[in-house]
């Protein structure tokens, strides 16, 4: 039975990132470029994904993993080369292969769906994605027999004549071909060029020669088949995947009030009826739940959020916060930082691998870590709990209904109980059995009069 393969470029380094980290790998909306190709071809059913590296191949196979399989191009000798390492594992298979850049996110799944369907019922030996474009200076024109509407051959910039160059349909560099045909057309051509190179673009030549079909299909969005060199473009790409990251949302119940002023990651979960203000950032596998409002300026990664939770001005990292609380302005919430139900965190407050009860409030102005609050909990303003001796980070426990006073120091380990009471200004040390009130300050001492007494001595002092 055919199969459907895809042969994935990744082995040049792309110089003109002018980075340690291969050109692939580099991120758009939360996860790298090629990854976004390779997940197109997932929706679209590919049998298999050959990704064909060289240059920091370490780093592409420990970002991608083991779910592809891998062919090496140890030196780059142009795209024909790069897919000839490909033929130990698809030499003989009958089927269709795609042949794609790693640097081309921005194509669709259905586009390449519609590509098959019509590189199948015109029986083409190849069909080559093609774009019309207002500007297609530098870009790879597609010259077409007129009666056929076949593709003769593809003409570069640089060898095409005045008239050629008035063509605007262009050249993406992805390709379907059948399987046999394309490693049959591989082993007849040459790197007799200026470059010293194989061009994936003779085998069209070999193919159209041999009296095959080439035809072309044309994208009806040419964003589709930009391509990744630089910073500049990968600033374009991310900001068409963004934009389309967003539509998805708002076609499915999210108010986004600024689309332009908000960053969404791909895997970003979003319920109903949730609204999004301007400057909000969410990264990662971050998920909210429905009828939140988030923002504005609020930075959230990896974190659950439930339903109707409100959260303004604040950055939020592996963090759980359950339905109807409320965070922030101004807070932040650290790893394993857990706000339950109808909690409220409000401003200057951090949360750091502790768990906040249901109802309890950190109003402002506090330090809560390595901590458990019980529920109806009120943590007065500029609480802390002191959890670290220089080297151990210790717990604190607080049981339900208890009252912290105001500017009062937790020392860990310590337990505080049920309906206790802290004075306002206590430095805790001991455990606090329930319903009980601990004061532990010093013992306030007025000497009347002695604003006057030192007012003199320092004058005297002049």
């Amino acid at each position: 039975m055919a199969g459907t393969f895809a042969v994935v470029l990744a082995a040049g380094l792309g110089t003109r990132m002018k980075s340690k980290t291969h050109k692939v790998l580099h991120p758009i909306c939360g996860k790298p470029m090629i990854q976004h190709m390779l997940d197109t071809l997932n929706t679209t059913g590919f049998d298999r994904k050959i990704v064909v590296i060289g240059k920091l191949k370490e780093q592409v196979m420990a970002a991608l993993g083991e779910g592809y399989e891998y062919a090496v191009q140890d030196e780059q000798l142009g795209t024909a080369h790069a897919v000839m390492m490909a033929q130990p594992q698809l030499a003989g298979e009958d089927g269709t292969t795609l042949v794609c850049a790693g640097d081309t996110p921005i194509i669709r799944p259905a586009t390449i769906e519609k590509m098959l369907a019509e590189h199948r019922a015109s029986g083409a030996a190849v069909t080559v994605l093609t774009a019309i474009v207002d500007n297609p200076f530098g870009l790879g024109r597609i010259i077409r027999d007129e009666e056929t509407g076949d593709v003769l051959r593809i003409v570069e910039e640089k060898d095409a004549t005045e008239a050629q160059r008035l063509i605007r349909e262009i050249n993406s560099s992805v390709y379907l071909f059948d399987n046999r045909l394309l490693f049959d057309a591989l082993s007849k051509i040459d790197n007799n060029n200026s470059q010293g190179e194989y061009y994936l673009t003779d085998c069209l030549e070999v193919l159209r020669g041999a009296g095959h079909k080439v035809g072309a299909f044309i994208t009806d969005d040419p964003k589709e088949i930009q391509g990744i060199n630089d910073r500049a473009q990968l600033a374009v790409a991310n900001g068409i995947i963004r934009e389309r990251i967003a539509l998805e949302h708002m076609k499915n119940g999210v108010t986004i009030v600024d689309p332009g002023n908000t960053y969404i990651d791909a895997g970003v979960v979003i319920g109903a009826d949730t609204t999004l203000l301007p400057g909000t950032v969410l990264e990662g596998k971050t998920v909210i739940g429905e009828g939140c409002t988030v923002g504005p300026n609020a930075h959230l990664k990896d974190v659950t959020v439930g339903d109707d939770v409100k959260i303004q001005h604040s950055v939020l990292t592996e963090a759980v916060v359950e339905d109807l609380a409320t965070v922030g302005p101004f807070a932040y919430l650290r790893p394993k930082a857990h706000i339950g139900k109808k909690g409220k965190i409000g401003d200057f407050v951090e949360i750091k691998n502790a768990r906040i009860g249901e109802g309890s409030k950190v109003s402002h102005l506090s330090y809560i870590g390595d901590a458990e609050v019980g529920a109806g909990v009120n943590v007065g303003c500029g609480t802390i709990t002191v959890n670290y001796d220089g080297v151990n980070k210790y717990k604190t426990i607080i049981g339900d209904g208890t009252f912290i006073g105001c500017n009062s120091n937790l020392v860990a380990p310590v337990t505080i109980g049920n309906k206790a009471y802290i004075a306002a200004g206590s430095t805790i040390t001991d455990d606090v059995p329930d319903g009980s009130l601990a004061i532990a300050r010093e013992r306030q001492t007025t000497k009347e009069g002695y604003t006057d007494k030192l007012d003199a001595r320092l004058r005297q002092k002049k």
